[in-house]
């Protein structure tokens, strides 16, 4: 057996043997409460450099905290800004997919796509798909191998372009989303541990995921053509099985109808949006903020807006292709959604409660502090520092499959840290989705792993693990090296990571000195018993 071999055997035993997310939060409730009994007996303390405040650990047992938890534990599920963020834009969403917008959309895409840039389309039609969810990997990537086996190149280099666009570009986009709702969402209330004044918007990181749209494309055409197609050999059409009722659908005369008629819809939402925000006295834009600062009312309004867009124009499809016949398909198409969303309800129960009582435990902030103090000292540049927030979040990624609860554990203590060491927090979330996005393709932990791999045998029944594995590290270690260098020169170059939003933090100048002690922990002048707490509610916002 080789090292190769070996390692992977060893990475899917660890995987295997770790608890669902949901108990992945309950233990680290459970270490969090030890951690914040040992902080409160031991006294430590620090004081924000951003406000000034003294922050000192807490005991989650206290009576106090114990009230929070027991008596605010529905404030605390509601509270969690990124649960009425996504819910809000999934009702939109599940009408535009189930009315059958997102996959006939999908499907013009790519039977319509010209034989010499088939690719290239695929791989954009491949993140863009995000936004369909779960249709992404059922309709893409089967539907890749077949557009591919139908001009006589290889259905799974097809199958693999397909699913490092879908899987490996997790972080591309062309426009914000659901994914950018719920990560930003948990990115904002690990902000105001340090800056409570700190406004994060869904379309925050918009630059970014297009730019690893941009970054991405070219590799996976590249890798697709020159490398993995050669690799597998000539293809035989004789060999190919038959289509599935699925595949040899085309876009009908009533679908096409459906299309225009969410089209114009699209249209007719942005041509509104940018009206309310021309007209005076618009509630978009805040003319008494700075001018950096006056169009995020527009920025938030963003979530409302593809909510909208999505209901609308999924509705407007739906009329068009006659899939939808009455407003009570509408309100069923939003209720299949909301129970889809049954799995992220659960798990944001315990992943709200993890973040909210690592606030009251006062942990975060102080353990970014000395964690900030520690490494400046070090003096490392900022390109580096975001460099190991990719490579962290790429071996985590190897075990834990969810963007969300990887996110909702490392954003309180690694987001307050790098606004200490001036990157804002927009960025250090950046750099974890980048992170989280490439190695999705290169384990067999994830959770379609076992589903493309069905997919692949359709094709080739001798075509195993091992196979798929090796068809697809060329481009986990592409996308690797090409996210490092690409999170690296978007910090050194400065570039904007969505509208109003920098890579740079500028705390206020800093109100006290935090010193640190011999023994390693942080203490500050003793300050007013109102100002040793976190501000803030008790359950943490965005």
């Amino acid at each position: 057996m080789t090292i190769g071999s070996r390692v992977l055997n060893g990475i899917e035993r660890i995987g295997n043997k770790l608890p669902d997310p949901v108990f992945l939060f309950l233990w680290l409730i459970g270490g969090l409460v030890v951690l914040s009994l040992v902080g409160a007996g031991l006294g430590w303390s620090a004081v924000n450099p951003v406000t000034g405040d003294t922050l000192e650990a807490a005991s989650l047992l206290s009576p106090a905290n114990l009230e929070r938890l027991i008596i605010g534990m529905p404030s605390t599920l509601t509270d969690f800004p990124p649960l009425g963020i996504v819910v809000t834009i999934i009702y939109g969403a599940s009408v535009a997919e189930r009315s059958g917008l997102f996959t006939t959309a999908i499907r013009a895409a790519l039977l319509n796509a010209p034989k010499v840039i088939l690719t290239p389309v695929i791989v954009i039609t491949g993140m863009v798909s995000h936004h369909a969810s779960d249709a992404a990997y059922v309709v893409v990537i089967p539907l890749a191998a077949v557009i591919f086996a139908a001009v006589g190149r290889h259905p799974l280099a097809g199958l693999a372009a397909g699913f490092a666009a879908v899987s490996g570009g997790y972080a591309g986009n062309l426009f914000p989303g659901a994914q950018d709702a719920l990560l930003l969402g948990i990115t904002e209330p690990a902000a105001h541990l340090i800056d409570p004044s700190y406004s994060v918007n869904i379309a925050g990181n918009w630059f970014f995921i297009v730019g690893v749209v941009l970054v991405f494309t070219p590799i996976v055409w590249f890798i697709t053509d020159r490398i993995i197609e050669p690799r597998l050999g000539p293809w035989t059409p004789k060999d190919a099985p038959a289509a599935t009722a699925d595949e040899k659908q085309v876009v009908t005369a009533d679908e096409k109808r459906g299309l225009a008629f969410a089209g114009l819809t699209i249209l007719a939402m942005i041509a509104v949006w940018a009206l309310i925000t021309a007209l005076p006295g618009s509630p978009f834009i805040d003319p008494e903020a700075e001018p950096a600062q006056r169009f995020n009312p527009l920025y938030k309004s963003l979530a409302a807006f593809f909510a909208l867009t999505f209901f609308l124009s999924g509705a407007a499809f739906g009329v068009g292709s006659r899939s939808v016949t009455s407003h009570r398909d509408l309100v069923r198409m939003m209720r299949e959604g909301i129970v889809q969303l049954a799995p992220y309800l659960v798990l944001v129960f315990f992943a709200a409660h993890f973040v909210a009582m690592f606030n009251w435990s006062g942990l975060g902030p102080i353990l970014a502090i000395n964690a900030a103090e520690q490494l400046r000292q070090i003096n490392m540049p900022a390109p580096l520092l975001l460099i190991s927030v990719v490579l962290v979040s790429c071996f985590f990624d190897l075990f834990v499959g969810s963007a969300s609860a990887k996110w909702s554990a490392l954003a309180p203590i690694v987001v307050p840290m790098f606004m200490l060491l001036g990157i804002s927090p927009e960025m250090t979330t950046a750099a974890y989705r980048m992170g989280d996005s490439v190695t999705n393709i290169a384990t067999p932990l994830m959770s379609y792993f076992p589903l493309i791999l069905t997919f692949a045998q359709r094709w080739d029944p001798r075509f195993g693990l091992g196979s798929l594995m090796s068809t697809m590290l060329p481009y986990a270690g592409a996308f690797l090296i090409a996210g490092l260098s690409m999170v690296a020169l978007w910090v050194a170059l400065d570039l904007p990571l969505g509208p109003g939003v920098g890579v740079h933090y500028t705390p206020p100048p800093p109100a006290v000195a935090v010193q640190l002690p011999a023994d390693g922990g942080i203490t500050g002048p003793v300050a007013p018993p109102e100002a040793a707490a976190v501000a803030g509610p008790g359950a943490v916002t965005r």
